[in-house]
Protein backbone atom coordinates (compact mmCIF):
# COMPACT_ATOMS: atom_id res chain seq x y z
CA UNK A 1 0.00 0.00 0.00
CA UNK A 2 1.06 3.23 -1.03
CA UNK A 3 1.70 5.63 1.59
CA UNK A 4 0.34 9.04 2.00
CA UNK A 5 2.92 12.02 3.48
CA UNK A 6 0.82 15.40 4.43
CA UNK A 7 3.17 18.47 3.68
CA UNK A 8 2.14 21.80 5.65
CA UNK A 9 4.01 25.11 4.32
CA UNK A 10 4.19 28.32 6.32
CA UNK A 11 6.40 31.69 5.75
CA UNK A 12 6.96 34.34 8.28
CA UNK A 13 4.02 36.99 7.62
CA UNK A 14 2.87 35.55 4.62
CA UNK A 15 -1.37 35.67 3.99
CA UNK A 16 -3.05 32.50 3.31
CA UNK A 17 -3.29 33.98 -0.21
CA UNK A 18 0.68 33.78 -0.85
CA UNK A 19 1.09 30.45 0.95
CA UNK A 20 -1.23 28.82 -1.20
CA UNK A 21 0.61 30.12 -4.08
CA UNK A 22 3.98 28.69 -2.54
CA UNK A 23 2.04 25.57 -2.49
CA UNK A 24 1.69 25.71 -6.20
CA UNK A 25 4.87 26.05 -6.55
CA UNK A 26 6.60 23.64 -4.34
CA UNK A 27 3.28 21.17 -6.04
CA UNK A 28 4.30 21.70 -9.56
CA UNK A 29 8.04 20.70 -8.71
CA UNK A 30 7.26 17.70 -6.70
CA UNK A 31 4.77 16.31 -9.45
CA UNK A 32 8.14 16.09 -11.48
CA UNK A 33 9.03 13.00 -8.98
CA UNK A 34 8.00 9.69 -9.04
CA UNK A 35 5.18 9.98 -6.74
CA UNK A 36 1.55 8.91 -7.27
CA UNK A 37 -0.12 12.21 -6.84
CA UNK A 38 0.25 15.29 -5.19
CA UNK A 39 -2.84 17.23 -4.35
CA UNK A 40 -3.96 19.95 -2.10
CA UNK A 41 -5.47 19.44 0.97
CA UNK A 42 -9.23 19.67 1.22
CA UNK A 43 -11.16 21.02 4.63
CA UNK A 44 -14.29 20.01 3.45
CA UNK A 45 -17.77 21.73 2.88
CA UNK A 46 -17.03 25.51 2.33
CA UNK A 47 -18.93 27.92 4.14
CA UNK A 48 -22.51 28.87 2.50
CA UNK A 49 -22.55 31.01 0.29
CA UNK A 50 -19.34 29.88 -0.91
CA UNK A 51 -18.23 29.33 -4.59
CA UNK A 52 -16.70 25.41 -5.13
CA UNK A 53 -17.47 22.45 -2.94
CA UNK A 54 -14.33 21.70 -0.88
CA UNK A 55 -12.10 24.69 0.16
CA UNK A 56 -8.93 23.59 0.17
CA UNK A 57 -6.09 24.31 3.33
CA UNK A 58 -3.67 26.68 2.48
CA UNK A 59 -0.43 25.38 2.18
CA UNK A 60 -1.45 21.99 2.52
CA UNK A 61 -0.69 19.36 0.33
CA UNK A 62 -1.11 15.22 0.21
CA UNK A 63 2.10 13.29 -1.94
CA UNK A 64 1.51 9.60 -2.22
CA UNK A 65 4.61 8.05 -2.28
CA UNK A 66 5.54 4.53 -3.33
CA UNK A 67 6.85 1.41 -0.74
CA UNK A 68 10.32 2.06 -1.72
CA UNK A 69 12.15 4.87 0.58
CA UNK A 70 13.78 6.09 -3.04
CA UNK A 71 10.11 7.89 -3.56
CA UNK A 72 9.75 8.59 0.20
CA UNK A 73 13.90 10.35 0.09
CA UNK A 74 13.49 11.99 -3.17
CA UNK A 75 10.26 13.66 -1.77
CA UNK A 76 12.12 15.02 1.52
CA UNK A 77 15.56 16.07 -0.34
CA UNK A 78 13.22 18.16 -3.09
CA UNK A 79 11.21 19.76 -0.87
CA UNK A 80 14.68 20.50 1.62
CA UNK A 81 15.42 22.28 -1.90
CA UNK A 82 12.76 24.22 -2.06
CA UNK A 83 13.09 25.41 1.10
CA UNK A 84 16.79 26.27 0.43
CA UNK A 85 15.73 28.62 -2.27
CA UNK A 86 13.43 30.60 -0.46
CA UNK A 87 15.80 30.58 2.77
CA UNK A 88 15.72 34.42 4.19
CA UNK A 89 11.47 34.25 4.13
CA UNK A 90 11.73 32.21 7.07
CA UNK A 91 9.56 29.11 5.08
CA UNK A 92 8.93 25.79 7.08
CA UNK A 93 7.37 22.84 5.99
CA UNK A 94 5.67 20.63 8.46
CA UNK A 95 5.82 16.90 6.55
CA UNK A 96 3.83 13.93 8.17
CA UNK A 97 3.73 10.85 7.61
CA UNK A 98 2.06 7.47 9.78
CA UNK A 99 1.48 10.63 12.73
CA UNK A 100 5.43 10.52 12.33
CA UNK A 101 6.02 14.17 11.67
CA UNK A 102 9.54 15.83 10.32
CA UNK A 103 9.79 20.18 10.06
CA UNK A 104 12.16 21.25 8.06
CA UNK A 105 12.92 24.80 8.36
CA UNK A 106 16.18 27.20 8.31
CA UNK A 107 18.25 24.37 10.53
CA UNK A 108 21.79 23.95 9.65
CA UNK A 109 22.66 21.67 6.45
CA UNK A 110 23.94 19.13 8.85
CA UNK A 111 20.87 18.94 11.03
CA UNK A 112 18.23 18.92 8.18
CA UNK A 113 20.80 15.99 7.41
CA UNK A 114 20.68 13.84 10.41
CA UNK A 115 16.46 14.66 10.22
CA UNK A 116 15.89 13.77 7.16
CA UNK A 117 17.75 10.05 7.60
CA UNK A 118 16.57 9.20 10.42
CA UNK A 119 12.21 10.15 9.20
CA UNK A 120 13.18 8.27 6.29
CA UNK A 121 14.90 5.22 8.21
CA UNK A 122 12.03 5.02 10.54
CA UNK A 123 9.98 4.33 7.30
CA UNK A 124 12.14 1.84 5.80
CA UNK A 125 13.11 -0.18 8.42
CA UNK A 126 11.56 -3.88 8.22
CA UNK A 127 10.17 -3.52 4.45
CA UNK A 128 12.16 -5.19 2.00
CA UNK A 129 12.75 -3.48 -1.01
CA UNK A 130 12.53 0.08 0.41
Amino acid sequence: MDGELGLQLSEDGADAERVAALAGYLRAELLQLDVGKVAAVGAGEPPPGARGSEVSVAGGLLVTVGQAADSLRSVVLAVRDWLSRGERAGRVVRLELDGDVLELSQASAADQDRLVELFIGRHSAGTSGR
